[in-house]
């Protein structure tokens, strides 16, 4: 398994995998550096990274795993590599938990990179406008127990991604599947069901009411491992249309 987690870390670094996870946590602190700009009053560090959070896990991290997965699985779509990797002498489930594993690795850095970013980003910004500095002190272990909670409260919405887009050839149905799903969540922010939604249930970890928090992880992490594991068996004993 650890030599089939090393070709596949290989096949990232030589795609643009590596753009991607920076690229899609810079944006947000991008928007963080301006609003600080914009902002009259200060606000405390909690909220600003929060913040960061919310819109990560609300819209970044969605499409972020459709990106991710459809480039992941093109990697071997696109040369029609499959057929050669299946023949190999390695048990084929651990072709595609290698996958697994690379895509929830790189789902999981790139939520704490943006809120690396977000950090830095507002510190920058803290340095040309001073009078709105931040309030308060960054408490880390608890902005690390929130974005560990939507990287597991994920789990579910990254099984359905990266088994549509390992499941097709075309990149298409998973790319249809993913802005699908991120417009829905858009469009149902407030719905109560939203917390049964794949696509909701990262930014669940935000809500005030303690159920929904509750009902999203153990749905998106509980149920998203189980679906996770019956995806990589599933893929192993079909062939790829």
């Amino acid at each position: 398994m650890i030599a089939v987690l090393s070709v596949e870390l290989r096949k990232l670094n030589r795609s643009l995998a590596a753009l991607l996870a920076v690229a899609a946590p810079a944006l947000i602190g991008l928007i963080a550096f301006f609003s600080l700009l914009r902002a009259q009053h200060p606000m405390p560090w909690e909220k600003w990274l929060q913040m960061s959070a919310g819109i990560w896990a609300f819209f970044m991290l969605p499409m972020s795993v459709t990106a991710l997965t459809a480039l992941v699985a093109q990697m071997e779509h696109a040369p029609r590599a499959w057929d050669h990797l299946r023949a190999l002498p390695v048990a084929r489930w651990k072709l595609y938990a290698a996958k697994a594993i690379c895509v929830v690795v790189l789902v999981a850095v790139m939520t704490l990179l943006n809120q690396l970013i977000t950090w830095a980003a507002i510190s920058a910004a803290t340095a040309l406008k001073p009078a709105v500095a931040p309030t308060g002190a960054v408490d880390a272990s608890k902005a690390l127990l929130l974005n560990g909670k939507i990287v597991a409260a994920a789990l579910l919405m990254i099984a359905i991604q990266l088994w549509m887009a390992l499941r097709f050839a075309s990149f298409v149905p998973a790319l249809a599947l993913g802005i699908g799903g991120t417009f829905f969540s858009v469009v149902a922010t407030s719905a109560k069901q939203g917390v049964f939604f794949p696509w909701q249930m990262p930014v669940n970890m935000l809500a005030r009411d303690a159920w929904r928090i509750e009902t999203a992880l153990a749905l998106g992490g509980g149920l998203g491992l189980i679906a996770l594991i019956a995806a990589i068996l599933h893929l192993s004993r079909r062939e790829v249309l």
